[in-house]
């Protein structure tokens, strides 16, 4: 416990004192976020950049603190791979294909190293059920996915550093519970890093986390919660990492959905998002990441419950939360796929 207090507070002070200097660097070199487009909310240009505060608390805590073995090596490399490409697309811009491209490769690089998904718990049978070689593609899934789902949430100040700071959060007590050290110690250095640069990037923000920071919060809560999560001994273990990142589970998934349905490329961005439809509703920018942030308090806290639940306790736990979820949609029109609606 007390290398998980310290990986918390190192990390947020390595973080905290490096974002000015992201800050000089971005605009040195030109890594600026100038508003273009109605999408952006933002109107004056912001340094882009903030990334690399998170990356450097992280990985310099992790280097005291952490043993380096196979896996820590996977990790770290994966984690340069995906820092290095988000500093040149937060400059000069790289096709999103190329983005998904080098992310499978860092899924594949940690993936070689050793961790993978190799088993889910089975509630059925009180049991596990071992993947295979069938655990590979769907590791390299969940990677991605999730470190996709972090990058597209990233749209207003503050809101991707919260959100992944209180995942990150949530997903290191479970590990801890669980015996997974480690993983809470390096879920607790990634939270240290978002909350050390929070206090430059929440409304009005001085900088940008960019793709350099948004999916590299991501890429590292993915991959971490293979260990520290979904391979814990609670009934609905799989259900502990999706609820803890279930705020950009669930927009990434709408806005698939959506997308689809209005005959648009899954990669083409819009204003559709759960952030822009509560601006809508004629909410302040700092109003909808508190409410945001609350949402992803609820669903973590549920995910904490639900680690230390028995099979009947988790499903009444998720039975909960689905009401809550389509209550609050229901009421506040969240759901329309009606891209009108929201521009």
């Amino acid at each position: 416990m007390d290398k998980m207090i310290i990986a918390l507070v190192l990390s947020f002070g390595i973080s905290y004192f490096s974002t000015p200097l992201a800050i000089k660097l971005a605009h040195k070199i030109g890594a600026i976020d100038i508003p273009k487009d109605s999408r952006r909310v933002h109107k004056n240009p912001i340094p882009r950049l903030g990334g690399i505060a998170i990356f450097l608390g992280f990985f310099i805590t992790s280097i005291f603190l952490v043993k380096i073995d196979i896996k820590m090596i996977g990790i770290l490399l994966g984690a340069a791979l995906i820092v290095g490409m988000g500093i040149i697309d937060d400059t000069r811009d790289i096709k999103p294909k190329t983005k998904l491209l080098g992310q499978i490769v860092a899924a594949v690089i940690v993936v070689i190293c050793g961790v993978k998904i190799e088993f889910i718990t089975n509630p059925f049978i009180r049991g596990i059920s071992y993947l295979g070689i069938l655990g590979i593609p769907i590791t390299i899934f969940w990677i991605v996915g999730i470190t996709n789902t972090v990058n597209l949430i990233d749209g207003l100040d503050g809101l991707a550093a919260g959100v992944s700071a209180i995942s990150a959060i949530t997903i290191s007590f479970v590990a801890y519970i669980s015996g997974q050290e480690i993983s809470g110690i390096l879920l607790l250095a990634l939270a240290g890093g978002a909350l050390g640069f929070l206090p430059y990037n929440f409304n009005p923000a001085k900088i940008f986390m960019g793709d350099t920071g948004s999916l590299f919060l991501g890429y590292i809560l993915s991959v971490i919660a293979i260990e520290g999560a979904i391979k814990s001994a609670a009934a609905l273990a799989i259900a502990i990492p999706i609820l803890a990142l279930g705020l950009p589970i669930f927009d990434t998934t709408f806005a698939i959905v959506r997308r689809k349905l209005n005959g648009k490329p899954i990669m083409q961005a819009d204003k559709g998002h759960l952030h822009h439809r509560l601006l809508n509703k004629g909410l302040s920018q700092k109003q909808t990441v508190l409410i945001l942030y609350a949402i992803s308090l609820f669903l973590g806290l549920s995910a904490v419950l639900i680690s230390e639940s028995s099979l009947f306790e988790a499903v009444l736990i998720l039975t909960l939360d689905v009401v809550f979820i389509y209550y609050g949609i229901i009421r506040l029109k969240l759901l329309s796929v009606d891209e009108t609606e929201v521009e």
